[in-house]
């Protein structure tokens, strides 16, 4: 008998994938003991001619306890390449740096990646000390959402679905995305997939159509009960009939080039429109219709107007700022305009709900615009950038970082299909 799910549930979608602190992988590195006395002189040495590039989280000197009355020391010489004879690959200068202080190398472990986690951390150290610095951000949600923001984060999610679920060729599901600012829980926009783009009897391509609809929206969520379960792509269907995935572009990012047209539908196609770029797209209408003199469309902005709003407005906000920092810098309400209200940069500080794990495109799209926290309904195995393939998230060398969720939806929520 198949377990029914009733309930809803938020999960958090870590930068790197899990493992247990006892089987994280290590390298081999050359070490040796040293007297304390020539620990510094070395160390600075060893540094020039031999340094860890790739191993920056593990200390040099390691403490091996005390010998006759004072501490023994080992230090890292470089790194074990790998061969039949590992001692040939020392470098000639740290060959004779160890005759000259008549060092004996030996070959040990060490880990090869920076710890996640204290308990790894811990585990690290039973080899070779290492350092560990834990997230200096903490955007809310990764320790738990209150009962109030998970109820705002269902509602939100249960359009996302909505939207998606009515296709362009009838039972064809397509992704859907809405960015939300979520100081006051104000849709800025939404949008589905439009990599197939039909025309209307006036002429007007759709995609206007739906520009017109979709920019204006500003909708306040009240929470109500729902249930919480976890969910997969065979569980949606559409009353009788198992609804097609081929039109939801993340999960079928090349599929656009051997789509037939929908018959008596004329139409072009547009790879780049994902879900999450059109909605992108009409987030920044939305600024320009509401903030005209910031910058005329079309045009992009000069060095003296890119200098005087990087005053105002940052131009890189960081992980560390506030709710209530990234509350300042957006639109209350879409109505009323307060005359001190200030045009926001990009997406800073907002989030954006989708419901299949969007591709490297559009999670790259999401960190160009500082999108704050992102949540999925659906993972993506073909080509998910966030968890199922990829962990974009967790690329330390991107400038921008957002937090990254997994909302598990209740069945009859898998189950309904609006008409």
């Amino acid at each position: 008998m198949e377990l029914k799910m009733n309930k809803w549930d938020i999960i958090y979608i870590p930068d790197n994938p899990p493992r247990l602190p006892n089987q994280q992988p290590t390298v081999d590195v050359f070490a040796s003991l040293i007297e304390p006395k020539i620990a510094n002189t070395l160390v600075r040495r060893l540094n020039q001619i031999a340094p860890l590039e790739n191993l920056r989280h593990v200390k040099r000197i390691q403490k091996n306890g005390i010998d006759g009355g004072k501490p023994r020391l080992s230090v890292i010489l470089c790194l074990a390449l790998e061969s039949e004879n590992q001692s040939e690959t020392i470098p000639k200068d740290l060959l004779e740096l160890i005759n000259a202080h008549q060092l004996s190398p030996f070959i040990t472990k060490v880990a090869k990646y920076a710890a996640l986690s204290k308990e790894e951390w811990d585990e690290q150290c039973k080899l070779w000390p290492t350092s560990y610095h834990p997230p200096t951000y903490n955007i809310d949600g990764i320790t738990g959402f209150s009962e109030e923001d998970s109820q705002s984060i269902f509602n939100l999610m249960k359009f996302a679905i909505e939207l998606a679920l009515p296709g362009p060729c009838h039972d064809q599901v397509v992704n859907a995305a809405i960015i939300v600012d979520p100081s006051v829980r104000q849709v800025i926009a939404s949008a589905c997939d439009q990599t197939c783009v039909w025309d209307n009897p006036t002429g007007n391509s759709i995609l206007e159509t739906r520009h017109n609809e979709q920019v204006g929206v500003c909708t306040a969520y009240k929470s109500d009960s729902n249930g919480v379960g976890e969910q997969s792509l065979s569980d949606c269907k559409g009353g009788d009939h198992i609804l097609s995935y081929t039109g939801v572009s993340c999960l079928y990012p090349w599929r656009w080039r051997e789509q037939q047209p929908c018959a008596g539908s004329p139409h072009y196609w547009h790879p780049l429109r994902h879900a999450a770029l059109v909605a992108i797209e009409y987030a920044a209408a939305r600024d320009r219709r509401l903030f005209p003199g910031s910058n005329s469309e079309g045009q992009p902005m000069q060095g003296d107007h890119m200098q005087s709003s990087s005053m105002s407005l940052p131009a890189k906000r960081q992980k560390t700022e506030t709710a209530k920092e990234d509350s300042d810098m957006v639109l209350k309400t879409c109505t009323s305009l307060p005359s001190e209200a200030v045009r926001p940069y990009l997406c800073t500080g907002f989030d954006i709900y989708l419901v299949w794990e969007p591709c490297t495109m559009c999670a790259m799209a999401l960190v160009h615009q500082r999108i704050r926290r992102i949540f999925y309904a659906f993972p993506n195995p073909n080509a998910g950038a966030l968890g199922s393939v990829y962990r974009l998230q967790g690329e330390k060398s991107l400038n921008h970082h957002y937090a990254v969720f997994k909302v598990l939806l209740p069945e009859e929520i898998l189950y309904k299909r609006t008409t």
